[in-house]
């Protein structure tokens, strides 16, 4: 059960308080470059323990369970953070919450769909909505640590929006998906 894939998973999760204590003070970049060390830290151990796992064949249920809740609960924290912040204000806020909510309905279409045996895969397009996502997030938090770069934070708004557009069309997907298997 602790395999090495899974202590990465489960590192993600424990790393999160960390990662919001050093967000917590908006305007001191310290706190940003070290949060974007750790967000950059999190996102290399998101895409080894996937790839251990499979290399290893030590993919588990744990695993499986465990590496969604810790890249959501992830997003989530910086999301909310940022918006905490005014990293993320105004009509922008419109395209965060877009991203939590299609996290949201997702993990629990995930849930329904799982207690009736139906596996939702992960699109190709989901994917390129969380790495969109993920550059959008951390281009914020490297904007904080280098306030005078001000293009920055215009381009990780941007992309927060592209990361909102490509949500809603795969939320749209996967909700039509599982609107299949419930009863009318």
């Amino acid at each position: 059960m602790l395999t090495l894939p899974n202590i990465l998973t489960l590192s993600r999760i424990f790393t999160v308080p960390l990662l919001v204590g050093f967000l917590w003070w908006p305007h001191w970049p310290a706190g940003y470059a070290v949060a974007f060390a750790i967000y950059c830290l999190m996102g290399i151990t998101d895409y080894f323990d996937g790839y251990l796992a499979r290399a290893q064949g030590t993919v588990s249920k744990l695993g499986i369970f465990l590496d969604p809740i810790a890249d959501k609960i992830m997003v989530a924290a910086v999301v909310l953070m940022l918006v905490a912040t005014r990293d993320i204000e105004g009509l922008n806020l419109i395209a965060a919450l877009i991203i939590l909510l299609r996290e949201i309905m997702v993990s629990g279409l995930r849930e329904f769909l799982g207690g009736i045996q139906v596996s939702m895969p992960v699109s190709r397009l989901a994917k390129w909505k969380t790495t969109l996502q993920l550059l959008a997030l951390g281009g914020l938090i490297l904007a904080g640590a280098l306030p005078t770069w001000y293009w920055l934070g215009v381009a990780a708004l941007v992309a927060l929006w592209g990361a909102a557009m490509l949500t809603l069309i795969t939320g749209w997907d996967y909700l039509r998906v599982g609107l299949r298997h419930m009863d009318t």
